[in-house]
């Protein structure tokens, strides 16, 4: 919807600043005008006004205004109607936003911290990333930024031997409806990179059930569970640090508690101490 109105917004604001070059340059020709007065004359038609104290003289004069009053009428009209729809969507987005950046923190409340935690104690590269995990109240935007970066480049492994499948698989089972519930709200279509995470928690939830058993599976089993497993690790992680920096700027108090039970802390506690 953004994108519709930003580029129909842009086609008006081009063609409304087409019309008054071409028709300040026709009208300087033409009827003789200084620049300052065709701009002048150009203005008075488009927006309506019409004061009347600058007209043109010569019939080609008269052609020239009949085109600017219906090309440039129409586009300072669109130009207008887009900038108001434009803000008015602006509005609502940021409103979706908001909801949307509720459902991440009820999400990681539920599931995502826990598995986190699951997850980083059996990954073998978690001290490499350690330092980009550990947010405190003193980092800038600059340095979410790095962190970023540093997470974006790492290359995530977990071994699905090492993990408790069994349990793993009773936890997500048991928030099976939450997960479902959460792939059903409209407003994920805001954010594609947190409903791929959503799929992916989703399909290694569908991967478990879908064996009798999860242990003395076959080699290409486990590595194909493993795949599946460093995937859901590999976004939560992601996800994890940008809804942190946006609690930092938005509700530190959430920051705060956050903080106080970071998944990747194992001396972690909502305890202030």
């Amino acid at each position: 919807m953004m994108k519709s109105i930003s580029f129909r917004f842009r086609i008006y604001l081009v063609t409304l600043a087409m019309v008054l070059i071409l028709g300040m340059i026709g009208l300087m020709i033409i009827e003789g005008y200084s620049p300052l007065d065709a701009f002048y004359f150009i203005i008075v038609t488009i927006a309506t006004v019409g004061y009347g104290d600058i007209h043109p003289l010569t019939p080609l004069g008269k052609v020239l205004v009949i085109v600017i009053i219906l090309a440039g009428v129409g586009c300072f009209v669109g130009v207008v109607a887009n900038a108001i729809e434009y803000m008015i969507e602006m509005r609502e987005r940021t409103q979706r936003i908001e909801k949307l950046n509720m459902i991440i923190g009820v999400f990681y409340s539920e599931v995502g911290t826990k598995l986190l935690k699951k997850f980083s104690l059996k990954d073998p590269g978690i001290h490499e990333i350690h330092s980009a995990l550990a947010v405190s109240n003193n980092w800038s935007d600059e340095d979410f930024q790095k962190a970023h970066v540093v997470l974006k480049e790492h290359s995530y492994r977990l071994d699905s031997r090492a993990l408790p499948l069994e349990e793993l698989h009773n936890f997500l089972s048991h928030h099976k409806g939450f997960l479902l519930a959460l792939l059903e709200n409209p407003q994920l279509f805001e954010h594609d990179r947190f409903t791929d995470m959503l799929h992916a928690v989703f399909h290694l939830s569908e991967e478990l059930v879908a064996r009798e058993r999860l242990i003395d599976l076959p080699q290409t089993d486990y590595d194909h569970l493993s795949g599946d497993l460093t995937r859901v690790y590999s976004q939560l992680v992601i996800e994890w640090l940008t809804y942190m920096q946006y609690l930092k700027k938005k509700y530190p108090y959430l920051f705060s508690l956050a903080m106080r039970t970071n998944p990747f802390d194992e001396n972690a506690s909502a305890i202030v101490q």
